[in-house]
């Protein structure tokens, strides 16, 4: 049975961390940036927690472990265990040590967080395509991973050894601006052998599987800035998800997503957690939240009224998705997220 297609934003009476047990919020663009926290992030998570909802950090950085990204959340202010952080590079661990014999070598290309899950899989880490490595793993390295390691992995995978990357985002924010992430350093490897690798990131199976059996979450929203990441990974496990406006999406491309993309709730910033979402409703030929009024004009969306901006773009996501069906919205916004300051 093929899965509806989402045409607006959801609606929830309740506060989003009352509706919910357990929130899977990214990290990058949500929390922080460039290793600060984001505007409202400390302060709307420790309400979140003391109103009991679990909070769970779930992020596709494969570079640190589980303690170090705690340690830096707790640094920040956000109480924070090494049990609540699930990583890329544990789901990719898994991932190897289901098809490679225990005890195997894997030849790492990235950081000490892929070698720390590897060990906790029993699998032996090595860094030489020379060591007889039964699998090669790839993961966010940071900028001081040496070009040599990229030649390292193409001699290992080009003789035919499994390779896996903890994900394929090609960006990542940073306090200076976005940076390559580890799906440009993927491409590299892709480009000098022509060979695939097997993903365990969002927004792949994988990762959603690790972080329910490491959370043992029941009614989980996952909490992301990414359409592409974040939102498609909670899109491919079913659940619902809360996309935040304080990363790398901006209105237009959210306008634009196709049903996979599609957020189930729309807000600023993680405050978004702890109140109720506005209803979006149909009126004639537009949708209305708040004090806004969006349709479909010719070739471009129009919008009227005045109010919240964000009630202005879910009215506007409504109008752009109905319009699009399971396509993608191609009609002009510009003017209408203009008038929103968006």
């Amino acid at each position: 049975m093929s899965r509806s297609v989402r045409t607006r934003p959801e609606a929830s009476g309740q506060a989003l961390s009352e509706a919910y047990d357990t929130a899977l919020l990214d990290l990058d663009g949500v929390v922080y940036a460039g290793g600060n926290a984001i505007v409202h992030a400390v302060e709307s998570l420790a309400t979140a927690r003391a109103g009991g909802m679990r909070l769970a950090y779930v992020t596709n950085n494969a570079l640190r472990t589980p303690e170090a990204v705690a340690g830096h959340l707790t640094e920040l202010g956000i109480p924070t265990g090494a049990e609540d952080v699930i990583t890329s590079a544990q789901a990719v661990a898994r991932l190897i040590s289901e098809q490679v014999p225990a005890g195997a070598r894997v030849l790492v290309i990235g950081g000490e967080g892929l070698r720390v899950a590897l060990r906790e899989r029993g699998l032996v880490p090595v860094e030489s395509a020379d060591d007889d490595p039964a699998a090669v793993v790839q993961g966010f390295g940071g900028p001081e991973l040496a070009w040599g390691r990229f030649a390292e992995a193409s001699y290992a995978v080009a003789r035919g050894v499994p390779w896996f990357a903890s994900n394929t985002d090609l960006t990542i924010p940073s306090g200076r601006g976005i940076a390559p992430g580890n799906g440009a350093a993927v491409e590299v490897v892709r480009i000098a052998t022509g060979a695939e690798p097997q993903v365990a990131g969002k927004p792949l199976p994988p990762m959603h599987r690790e972080t329910i059996l490491r959370t043992g979450a029941e009614r989980p929203l996952v909490v992301g800035d990414r359409l592409d990441t974040d939102i498609e990974g909670a899109f491919n496990g079913e659940v619902d998800s809360l996309l935040v406006l304080t990363g790398v999406t901006d209105g237009a491309q959210l306008l634009a997503a196709p049903p996979q993309h599609r957020p189930t709730y729309v807000d600023a910033d993680l405050r978004g957690m702890l109140t109720g979402q506005p209803e979006v409703t149909a009126d004639g030929e537009g949708f209305c939240c708040g004090g806004w009024t969006a349709r479909v004009g010719v070739e471009r969306l129009e919008l009227s009224g005045e109010g919240e901006s964000l009630d202005g773009l879910r009215a506007l996501c409504a109008a752009a998705w109905a319009a699009a069906g399971d396509g993608v919205c191609a009609l002009d916004a510009g003017k209408a997220l203009a008038r929103l300051g968006l």
